[in-house]
């Protein structure tokens, strides 16, 4: 009977399952009455699935750093609001189709914060996508030259929360001005962008050039962004120094 029934468990890929129902037949296994078991063995099949979602979103993901908000630094000198950043733990502002804006320093922090932020996000079952700035534009152009370049954008598109880092590393040209503005109006309202940069926000009009379509892609991340400035000494000088 118990073999049976593992053989048809595989078959139908419960794995958390198969493997909850090979712990409740130890000697060292709670009593269960009939109720508690399938309860039991429901409940790990469905925490199986999730786990397997959360691993699958986060390696799709391809974070730069493998980031946990319970690790950012709220030293004072660093200028961050704890209670912001506990709020975006929520990612309610994902559900509210929100952008968020991260600027500091070199070292400061923003890549780290941006993923943390990133795989909170995986972990509550939203898609996500990192990219360095850069390295995206250039993945864009060729795939223009491959043909491939709408089905990157559309993917692109459908991610819950896109996350764009290093921004503004150096100008745009035509191209990428044109890919950007491309990205930003798909998401525009439907979808969350977290961008970071060295640079102030208001320095990424020069960045973007051409003024019609640099008013259009800021008229559409900055106005009603969550925005994060932060402060203080490099964190890597501080952990090289310690």
């Amino acid at each position: 009977m118990n073999t049976q029934t593992l053989e048809q468990m595989k078959q139908l890929r419960l794995h958390g399952m198969i493997r909850a129902f090979n712990s409740s037949l130890s000697p060292q296994s709670v009593d269960y009455t009939n109720d508690e078991l399938i309860a039991y063995l429901i409940q790990s099949e469905w925490d199986d699935r999730q786990n397997r979602k959360v691993e699958r979103l986060t390696k799709t993901a391809r974070f730069r750093y493998n980031a946990v908000m319970e690790n950012i630094d709220y030293n004072h000198d660093r200028n961050i609001d704890k209670n912001q950043i506990q709020r975006f733990a929520t990612c309610d502002f994902v559900t509210q189709k929100d952008n968020i804006l991260i600027t500091g320093s070199t070292g400061a922090g923003k890549s780290y914060m941006a993923s943390a932020i990133g795989h909170q996000a995986c972990s509550l079952g939203f898609k996500t996508m990192y990219f360095n700035t850069s390295k995206l534009f250039t993945m864009l152009k060729t795939s223009k030259a491959d043909g491939s370049y709408l089905k990157q954008v559309n993917k692109i598109e459908k991610q819950d929360l896109l996350i764009l880092d290093d921004f503004g590393l150096k100008g745009l040209d035509n191209i990428n001005r044109h890919s950007l503005m491309e990205i930003i109006e798909d998401r525009h309202g439907k979808k969350s962008t977290i961008i970071a940069s060295q640079l102030p926000v208001e320095a990424w009009h020069e960045i973007i050039g051409e003024q019609t379509i640099a008013d259009a892609i800021l008229d559409r991340l900055v106005h009603t962004a969550h925005r994060i400035d932060i402060k203080g000494e490099s964190m890597r000088k501080k952990l090289k120094n310690k």
